[in-house]
């Protein structure tokens, strides 16, 4: 039977290439579908600021005509010109359980970064650390968090099947309720106490000032991050607009010292409860379903905490977190994740277990030469 590889390059061709993740997850019962909408704007360069310095190629393999896999080739001149590295990506790759497509997809990522002066392959990013990124490896007994990846099981065979090695694990912590202990709060009242930096939540009254705020740490906050990359100004605002959508306000926390700003902690409700049920079309009557499974989120997913350079090693993202997950708890959550962590980060490691807090999924980022 014959494979066939083909460029994106009209509408027609993104419905395969939708559909795609529907027939390989069909079974699937933690699988949630992502927005339709919302994946066609991240992959569209007219439409999302990613790629005022960014291309992407999108491609899909048939089989006799019927997709059977798909992936996205993106060269990151940010990343590129930030990190001083030649390296390129791949992302949103869904496939499935045959080896030889996997590796024809890959293998034509590769092909179309290797011209450009790249000398590495790196993902999966969807399309970068500012978007969901990684490929689970442990932790397939829950659905996903809001904003976090999926995918099957052989997904890691298929990547090293190609010649992929792990460059770098992300870890999602899970907290809950009956973590809270006595000794812990004794612990965080000594630790307001000794940091002098005060936790306060966001003003929703004034919410532009305070997404300016938020943008004034998080460039500074992440700078040395690996994989990371500054927004831009027109990437932040876009990342602004869609947060604010399903933003709850006792879940958003800033640290400041005196009128300063030093840090922030942003939860987002697991909207993924909700989303399940929709298959990834909002409308006509996906809207309805989300807001009447959205009385059912009890889960949120610690999205974004960044504590500026000077004020790090003080405890400050301890209180971030131990004032997000007290004050959650109050409004309805039983639960949360944070994620992701990188593996290697033990300053947050450590914050995460001081609060009870238990490693349950792990995604891993490849690397392969050009």
């Amino acid at each position: 039977m014959s494979l066939d590889l083909e460029i994106i390059r009209h509408p027609r061709q993104l419905r395969d290439f939708f559909s795609l993740a529907n027939r390989i997850y069909k079974s699937d019962p933690n699988w949630v579908a992502p927005l339709i909408a919302d994946q066609k704007k991240l992959l569209d360069p007219k439409r999302h600021p990613f790629y005022e310095n960014a291309q992407i190629s999108r491609m899909l393999v048939r089989r006799n005509g019927l997709p059977v896999g798909r992936i996205c080739a993106i060269d990151n001149r940010a990343h590129v010109n930030y990190w001083q590295e030649p390296v390129g990506f791949f992302g949103f790759f869904e496939c499935e359980n045959d080896p030889e497509v996997a590796r024809m997809l890959l293998d034509a990522a590769a092909a179309w970064l290797k011209p450009r002066g790249l000398n590495f392959m790196r993902g999966p990013m969807n399309p970068s650390t500012n978007e969901p990124i990684g490929m689970l490896i442990e932790g397939y007994d829950m659905p996903p968090m809001i904003m976090m990846t999926y995918n099957p099981p052989y997904y890691n065979d298929l990547m090293e099947g190609a010649g992929l090695t792990k460059i770098k694990d992300l870890l999602a912590y899970e907290l809950r309720k009956e973590n809270i202990s006595e000794r812990l709060l004794r612990a965080g009242e000594v630790l307001r106490q000794r940091v002098k930096v005060k936790i306060r939540p966001i003003n929703v009254k004034d919410l532009a000032a305070e997404i300016e705020r938020v943008k004034a740490i998080y460039n500074s906050a992440w700078s040395k991050n690996w994989g990371f990359v500054p927004m831009t100004e027109a990437e932040f605002d876009h990342a602004a607009q869609d947060l604010k959508r399903i933003l709850d306000p006792h879940l958003v926390y800033f640290a400041e010292d005196g009128d300063r700003p030093v840090g922030f902690s942003l939860a987002l409700p697991d909207l993924n409860v909700a989303l399940k049920h929709i298959k990834g079309r909002l409308f006509p009557f996906g809207i309805f379903k989300v807001l009447y499974h959205s009385r059912k989120i009890h889960s949120a997913r610690v999205w974004a905490m960044g504590v500026l350079d000077e004020y790090r090693g003080r405890g400050i993202d301890t209180l971030l977190y131990l004032e997000t997950f007290l004050n959650g708890t109050k409004h309805g959550y039983d639960w949360a994740e944070t994620s992701w962590i990188l593996e290697d980060n033990v300053m947050m490691k450590r914050a995460m277990e001081m609060m009870g807090g238990k490693v349950y999924k792990r995604y891993r980022i490849y690397e392969k030469p050009l």
